[in-house]
């Protein structure tokens, strides 16, 4: 496992979020008030993409599909699929499951992001 750097910290403002693709990985890296954190890029819903979607309450991702949302910080499911209304037939067969985090550290105004693959 190591630390990977993904992008210089004044090129991710606070609210803002990013697509990369690092140690073999797709995660999103967000800014939010309180630090640097990353998630895997997908929902895990219907696999749509993250940084497609929206950073609301200061904290949480909602998927840009059926608005499922998660706590970034955590990865924790907040509400699941919810729209279209209907979606929840589809939730039986795809249950709740949270989003897979990674560790992030600021490292010289360089933010890293922490994956399986050796640096």
């Amino acid at each position: 496992m190591a630390f990977h750097p993904v992008c210089k910290a004044e090129d991710l403002p606070v609210g803002a979020l990013k697509a990369v693709t690092v140690g073999g990985e797709k995660i999103v890296v967000y800014h939010l008030d309180d630090g640097y954190y990353a998630t895997q890029a997908v929902c895990p819903h219907m696999f749509a993409p993250l940084s497609r979607g929206k950073i609301i309450d200061g904290h949480l991702i909602q998927c840009p599909l059926h608005r499922a949302r998660f706590d970034i910080r955590s990865g924790e499911v907040v509400e699941w699929a919810n729209f279209p209304p209907g979606i929840q037939l589809l939730n039986v067969v795809r249950s709740e499951r949270a989003l897979k985090t990674f560790p992030v550290k600021l490292k010289a105004g360089t933010v890293y992001v922490k994956t399986d693959e050796p640096a």
